[in-house]
């Protein structure tokens, strides 16, 4: 059996930390955070992630099932009006867009990685005959199933979906706002490819830094908790993985705090 944890000390400390951390004792938060860990192992709050965007611990591989399932439980009721509307993200129609420019499509099968509330799966009705999504949030996944946009939804991490799914595959996979949620890009783009026919199209957006920030690490933890991939260890993984690049281009994935957040819409096509 799991054990229980004890809501109150998790929460008296995770609040503990986070005031620490926005007063700038980082030593101190670090501490706290670590306590919360000690109370929730599978890190709800995402306290590893936290911990590495302020620059200790290691780097996780990937942020917390447990964490990014709440979150996005948490947020599902303003997902859309939070993340379009003040947040300004548009990276579902800028897919939309560089696939007609690129005369890519029609399609018959599409999988939505993370597909949320279903804004890729809007964008791109019109294009696909039969499109499945997947996401960890059960909540956002109700939403989608509202909007009548997929044939099939599934609640699931999207890297074990693709280890374990014996579907007929797909000629198109979208994975918009998921890197930014993991770190280690090897287990996605391997089950992209176990998933893709011979030829088809992988897409995805991706958060960036200044190389002086990144220093030469292929993927780090922002300001913002979320994980930032330098573009050539993005490539590098692709042709590894056995895809043919595209197109990559500079978007800005969405604004922070006023400021744009730099990222790539990246194109590849599955060659085995």
């Amino acid at each position: 059996m799991a054990k229980k944890i004890d809501e109150e000390a998790l929460a008296e400390a995770y609040n503990r930390a986070l005031a620490l951390e926005k007063s700038g004792d980082v030593d101190a938060a670090v501490a706290a955070y670590e306590e919360v860990l000690a109370i929730d192992p599978d890190d709800h709050g995402g306290a590893a992630v936290r911990i590495a965007a302020m620059g200790r611990g290691e780097t996780p591989a990937k942020a917390p099932d447990a964490y990014v399932e709440t979150l996005f439980d948490q947020h599902a009721e303003v997902f859309e009006d939070v993340l379009v509307e003040q947040l300004s993200y548009h990276v579902p129609m800028l897919v939309r867009q560089r696939l007609q420019a690129l005369k890519l499509g029609p399609f018959k099968r599409l999988l939505d990685l993370g597909c949320g509330t279903g804004l890729t799966g809007g964008a791109l009705r019109d294009l696909c005959e039969d499109m499945t999504g997947i996401d960890i949030s059960e909540k956002m996944v109700e939403i989608a199933h509202e909007k009548d946009l997929y044939a099939t939804l599934f609640v699931a991490e999207v890297e074990d979906f693709l280890d374990d799914n014996d579907e007929e595959a797909f000629d198109i996979i979208t994975a918009t706002d998921v890197l930014p949620y993991l770190g280690a890009l090897e287990p996605l783009f391997f089950g992209a490819a176990e998933n893709l026919t011979p030829g088809g199209l992988f897409i995805f957006s991706s958060e960036t830094l200044p190389d002086e920030l990144l220093a030469g690490r292929a993927y780090m933890v922002g300001p913002h908790q979320r994980f930032a991939h330098a573009d050539a260890y993005v490539k590098e993984r692709l042709t590894a993985t056995g895809f043919d690049l595209v197109e990559i281009s500079d978007i800005n994935v969405r604004m922070e705090d006023g400021q744009p957040t730099p990222g790539h819409l990246v194109i590849a096509r599955y060659i085995g």
